[in-house]
């Protein structure tokens, strides 16, 4: 069956998906259309057993759930089950993407429209529009929704529990819907607001989880070769800065430190005038270079936190690759066209604020480096879906991260499928309970630091020097490599992994890597590497480290006496309960530094 489409376009029917790209061609297509991958096939069979108003389809990023929406709306136009639709987009940029996707598809939508318009023209199908649109006015898309048969697309529709007025104005919006088709492609959120039109029931323990009618996860597309299977190229370094009393602090990424001197750590070396960033920025690039010869168009994007940084990395790029710098600013008008123009090039980098993040379609990203401080599970699994989009068998994606435990659970847990709680239910291990309320805080995501007010007024925050070393590999959750300083054999060895290699062939790639790695180290003559402090700071000797350290430790300890009036060997004690590690005498430098910055929070919340 086949309806008129809209003036100029083709005909709208059960071939009005041929046209998407499928994975494979050799795959079933669905009935008698063009080629479908085997998932959307299945998704649209499960979907077309029952017909439901409300149906939640869940795709890891990159496995193509544009192609099953738009497949799913032609047939639906077809039957004369609905004759309009609305589609809605977490971002502007998102927009023009859907309708380009939906002209292919012989769909006309206008991702122009805004709510002055009041009435799309006749000529279209209907309208792309954000979740901020229809909040802004609920009532005009209620009555969009009522003038025909609609079907309404709710793209990334964990979107819908941003805030409680987007929620009701969604509700209220397409309530009155014929079909609704909920997608996304990270079935959870990072806090426990609902999402509007998906059904939750409790699991066995009680907790109401979102229940998802097609479920697609990111192991079964890397099985499939939907998708590219993910290097983590884990980088650690030693770190100084001055914190927010004036006291210079020190540490190393990935050692184990206490929370607060994590975050101030992974904040440093995020610092653009330090020499970590500009060191594994060489180390990402050099990677890209690797996967240029064997994928030529082959780009890297950079993640930052915000403009002044964005800019910064930028800059250090572009004296690394003496090449020019896409940059996307998420605030910027133009930066929808900063991406479609960098998509369709083969510029080497773009460093991006945010607006790289979700649904975002660059399928020739292959190299990312993640130097932003935002660490909710949803962000994180956003972001590395922009790299994960598979063009042809054998493509691997490369994330350059620092070695900060939040990253790394995350990193470790890939392959998780995950549904949205309503409710919460801690583990007790951070490595698996991703939804602890302190971790999911937008000031923990951000790494805000949250000194008081007093202590604000005095100082603040700043990084002195930082500086890179090569950790590990991550990949399906083992760790492959050892500590390698930059530019070394042992790092060159991972980095120079070809970018076109089979799941399989890439672990085995890692495990002979490994191998030659330590047989080096008993090699005659071998020399180990030393982590070097950078140049401009050179450090005192551990003994006087450590004994500033004590003196310092029993000064604010003697402060916290007078004021609590408990002795000293108790606090001591209560110190060792909360941060861990040995007595006084054997603490190293960075457990002593946590031991003092606990004393002083209890000063200052006193």
């Amino acid at each position: 069956m086949t309806i008129l489409p809209a003036a100029g376009g083709p005909p709208v029917g059960t071939s009005a998906a041929e046209h998407l790209s499928p994975s494979f061609p050799e795959r079933a297509a669905w009935g008698t259309a063009g080629k479908l991958r085997a998932w959307q096939s299945e998704a649209l069979t499960a979907y077309f057993e029952h017909e439901p108003r409300d149906f939640l389809a869940a795709a890891t990023p990159g496995a193509g759930k544009t192609t099953f929406a738009l497949r799913l709306a032609a047939e639906l136009l077809a039957r004369k089950t609905v004759d309009r639709i609305t589609v809605v987009a977490p971002t502007e940029h998102l927009k023009k993407q859907w309708a380009d996707a939906a002209h292919r598809a012989g769909i006309r939508l206008d991702p122009t429209f805004k709510n002055a318009h009041g009435r799309h023209a006749k000529h279209y199908h209907g309208v792309v529009v954000t979740y901020a649109q229809v909040a802004t006015r609920a009532e005009l898309h209620r009555d969009l929704t009522l003038s025909g048969r609609s079907l309404v697309i709710l793209d990334e529709v964990h979107h819908g529990g941003d805030a409680l007025s987007w929620g009701d104005a969604i509700r209220e919006a397409f309530e009155p819907a014929t079909r609704r088709l909920s997608l996304t492609g990270t079935p959870f959120r990072s806090d426990t607001a609902p999402i509007p039109f998906v059904s939750y029931l409790p699991d066995e323990h009680g907790i109401r989880t979102s229940l998802t009618d097609y479920n697609y996860g990111y192991g079964r597309a890397l099985k499939d070769g939907v998708v590219r299977p993910v290097l983590f190229m884990v980088y650690a370094g030693h770190m100084r800065w001055r914190d927010g009393v004036g006291e210079e602090m020190e540490a190393r990424l990935g050692e184990g430190n206490t929370k607060d001197i994590t975050s101030q750590a992974w904040r440093t070396a995020l610092d653009p005038k330090g020499d970590w960033i500009p060191q594994v920025l060489r180390a990402a690039d050099r990677r890209l270079s690797e996967v240029r010869q064997s994928i030529p168009d082959a780009g890297g994007l950079v993640i930052a936190t915000d403009h002044y940084a964005a800019r910064a990395y930028a800059d250090v790029l572009g004296e690394i690759t003496g090449q020019p710098i896409t940059i996307v600013l998420s605030d910027e008008k133009e930066a929808s066209d900063r991406i479609e123009e960098f998509s369709n090039s083969t510029r080497r980098w773009m460093v991006a604020v945010r607006m790289v993040s979700e649904g975002v379609d660059i399928p020739r990203l292959s190299v990312g480096v993640y130097a932003t401080s935002a660490a909710t599970p949803l962000y994180f699994a956003q972001a590395i879906g922009r790299f994960v989009r598979a063009r042809r068998r054998g493509e691997i994606a490369s994330i350059f991260l620092p070695n900060v435990p939040s990253l790394m659970a995350l990193a470790n847990t890939m392959e998780l499928e995950r549904d949205h709680a309503l409710d919460r239910r801690e583990s007790g291990d951070p490595a698996i309970d991703l939804f602890a309320p302190e971790e999911d805080a937008m000031d923990a995501a951000n790494r805000q630091e949250k000194a008081s007010d007093a202590l604000q007024q005095e100082f603040s925050f700043e990084p002195i020097s930082s500086h890179a070393t090569f950790d590990m590999v991550v990949y399906e959750g083992d760790e492959f490599g050892a500590e390698a300083m930059g530019g070394s054999d042992e790092e060159l060895d991972f980095i120079g992994i070809p970018g076109l290699l089979e799941p399989e062939q890439v672990r085995e790639l890692l495990q002979h890597r490994q191998a030659r790695q330590a047989k080096r180290k008993h090699e005659p003559g071998y020399v180990a590497p030393v982590v070097e402090k950078p140049e401009e700071a050179p450090a005192a000797p551990l003994y006087r480290t450590l004994k500033e350290q004590r003196s310092l430790l029993n000064s604010v300890v003697g402060i916290w006496a007078k004021t609590s009036g408990e002795p000293h060997g108790l606090i001591h004690a209560e110190l060792r309960r909360v941060c861990g590690g040995p007595a006084v005498a054997q603490a190293s430098v960075t457990q002593l530094q946590a031991r003092i910055q606990t004393v002083r929070k209890w000063i200052g919340t006193h």
